[in-house]
């Protein structure tokens, strides 16, 4: 597992498929603040409610200048189905080898139940327009966790 990111690292760069099929390169993003959010699974219960709350925030993310781009080792057409389902209106994108999780150190040792298992952490990083960490958070809970966010980045004024 890589290293914890911290701000001012620079962000890996990735080009992963979207729920469109498309392809989606980190670096086309460059000039514009990016949250990025991983998530274990796309359609179960924590996971539509926080990625509900990045739909509901987006306007005022975008506001502030900031794309959302959600990442989960599901399949494309996985991610096709959440985004139909939840009425999303921003990027799922696919990383069922969980490269870009185990670069972003997303990906590791979880706990449930008394069961140790590798898996995905939730987590969310906001790269800033050159490139780099502006805030790296791990272990995230689903609910709440974009309301925090807002507040962490200064949009609820």
């Amino acid at each position: 597992m890589a290293e914890r990111l911290i701000p001012g690292d620079i962000a890996p760069d990735f080009t992963l498929k979207d729920h469109t099929g498309q392809e989606v390169n980190l670096a086309s993003y460059r000039g514009r603040n990016t949250v990025i959010y991983f998530y274990p699974a796309a359609s179960t219960p924590a996971c539509a409610k926080q990625a509900c709350d990045f739909r509901d925030s987006l306007s005022t993310l975008h506001a502030a200048g900031y794309e959302v781009l959600g990442v989960s080792p599901d399949t494309v057409k996985d991610l096709e189905k959440f985004v139909a389902e939840e009425s999303l209106t921003f990027p799922l994108l696919s990383d069922e080898g969980h490269q870009v999780a185990d670069a972003y150190a997303a990906w590791g040792e979880k706990k449930n139940y008394g069961r140790t298992y590798q898996g995905l952490i939730r987590s969310t990083i906001v790269v800033d327009p050159d490139g780099k960490v502006a805030v790296a958070q791990y272990n995230v809970r689903a609910t709440g966790h974009v309301a925090k966010l807002r507040r962490d980045l200064k949009l609820d004024k």
